[in-house]
């Protein structure tokens, strides 16, 4: 199995406009769409897709801009990469693959991907779970003094191009595994040819791509979302909130969610994990999914 690979699944290489979509997919039955977070792959879900894989079709693919999902840099603001862009490419490889309808999960930046999806495609998701994340209008609204510092990636990766993407470059393996070891609460369950894998994503091109991703956040995303607010646009279908307990990122995601949906609110008890549940927790996580689903 090659590096970054899940075992037991099929790898497609699908093309969605100017974007190169890896594609992971096994199993049989509804469809489940797993969305990755920052700064990892669709190979987060190892220890969680080929579980749900013997009672539904998943599908995993890497976002755009991230792994070997490759697409051009995008704008100085980001435009290429909002998160409205990104759900609508992950629309057009459901479309690709013969799927109507499917579940929706998302982890961090993935998240922000599924909330969108759900918004704007409201008839193409079933339900959509959340880990780890808030909407992107009220991470921004949140931010205090007290609590700046560990949210450093929504304004370092943000700033305008090249300064992060050359300080990333100078330092790559540092500058991630710092990452994974300080927003884990049990970096050991992120084993070292994962760790390995996630480092060898970030060359020249993902590091501009994921910055990318980041500027859109705060130059393109926070107005989408502040937009729907204002138009009184909400999410319908069934949402699960999952969190880590361990992540000081999250403070109150239940209110938060059932400030952007109508419809029903799940909220699982804190997950005995940090910032990487679907590495540091996957039991616990497929306990909350299999119920959900």
């Amino acid at each position: 199995m090659a590096a970054g690979r899940i075992a037991e699944f099929e790898y497609d290489r699908l093309t969605v406009g100017d974007a190169s979509y890896l594609v992971a997919r096994a199993g049989h039955g509804p469809a489940v769409l797993l969305l990755h977070g920052y700064p990892q792959t669709h190979y987060c879900w190892r220890r969680v897709a080929p579980t749900l894989a013997t009672s539904h079709t998943v599908i995993a693919p890497d976002l755009r801009g991230y792994g070997q999902t490759r697409a051009p840099r995008g704008g100085p603001d980001g435009a290429g990469y909002s998160k409205r862009e990104m759900a609508a490419d992950l629309l057009s490889v459901l479309d690709a693959l013969g799927v109507e309808r499917a579940v929706v999960v998302g982890h961090d930046r993935g998240g922000r991907v599924a909330y969108r999806m759900a918004l704007d495609a409201p008839d193409r998701v079933e339900r959509l779970a959340v880990l780890n994340v808030i909407p992107t209008v009220e991470q921004f609204a949140r931010v205090t003094p007290e609590d700046a510092l560990e949210y450093w990636p929504f304004f370092f990766l943000a700033q305008p191009p090249p300064f992060p993407e050359r300080l990333i470059a100078a330092a790559t393996d540092h500058y991630i595994c710092s990452i994974l070891e300080s927003w884990a609460n049990r970096p050991e369950a992120i084993e070292a040819d994962a760790v390995a894998h996630y480092v060898a994503s970030f060359d020249e091109d993902t590091i501009a791509t994921t910055c990318a991703d980041y500027r859109a956040a705060f130059h393109l995303d926070r107005a989408h979302d502040a937009d729907d607010r204002s138009a009184g646009r909400r999410i319908a279908c069934p949402v699960l909130v999952l969190w880590g307990a361990l992540d000081a990122g999250l403070t109150d995601p239940e209110e938060d969610a059932r400030a952007a949906g109508d419809g029903p609110i799940e909220v699982w008890r804190p997950i005995p994990a940090g910032h990487f549940i679907p590495e540091e927790a996957p039991d616990e996580l497929l306990s909350a999914l299999g119920d959900f689903l």
